[in-house]
C-alpha cells in the first residue's frame, strides 16, 4: 500500500489483538522516517488456558425436560476486542490533547472493526489511511516500505 503521505510528526498505530506500537514520522511526507515512541502488549493466552469450564445449559421452557447447551465464552477473542477498545481510548485522549494531526491505522480487519466502533470524530477526522494488515512483527524499515512504498 503506497501513496500514503504522512506529515512530519504524524502518527502511525500498528496493532493486533495483543500488541500495539505507536510511531511518529520524524521525516517528511516525501521521505518518511518512522520512530517508535511507545508500545504496549497484553498477554492473551488461548481460551483453553484462560479457564476450562463446561458450557452452560438452559431449559427450553418452564417445566421442559429438554436443555440446550450455551456456547462457551471465547475469552481470547474478548480480550482482543477489549485491547482494541483500550487503543481507541488512548487515541481519543491524545486527539483531544491535540498531540497528532494525522493518523494511519494498521491492524487486522477484525481489530480494525473494533477500533472503528470505539473512536469518535476527534480521532476519525484525523485518519488519513487504514491498512488492514498485521505488521506488529515487522521491523520499522519494512513497515515504512509497505506503507509508503
Amino acid at each position: 500500500m503506497s501513496g500514503i503521505r504522512l506529515k512530519h510528526k504524524g502518527w502511525v498505530v500498528v496493532a493486533d489483538g495483543e500488541k500495539a506500537l505507536f510511531l511518529s514520522n520524524a521525516g517528511t511526507p516525501d521521505r518518511p522516517a518512522l520512530e517508535v515512541f511507545t508500545g504496549f502488549e497484553q498477554p492473551n493466552p488461548r481460551t483453553a488456558d484462560q479457564g476450562v469450564d463446561r458450557p452452560g445449559r438452559l431449559a427450553d421452557g418452564a417445566g421442559s425436560a429438554h436443555r440446550s447447551a450455551v456456547q462457551e465464552t471465547d475469552w481470547h477473542r474478548l480480550a482482543k476486542h477489549e485491547f482494541a477498545h483500550q487503543i481507541a481510548s488512548l487515541l481519543e485522549q491524545n486527539a483531544l490533547a491535540d498531540r497528532f494531526e494525522q493518523l494511519v491505522i494498521v491492524a487486522p480487519a477484525v481489530i480494525m472493526g473494533e477500533l472503528r466502533k470505539s473512536w469518535s470524530k476527534s480521532v476519525s477526522g484525523r485518519i488519513i489511511a487504514e491498512v488492514a494488515k498485521d505488521l506488529t512483527k515487522h521491523p520499522v524499515p519494512e513497515m515504512e516500505k509497505i506503507l509508503f512504498g
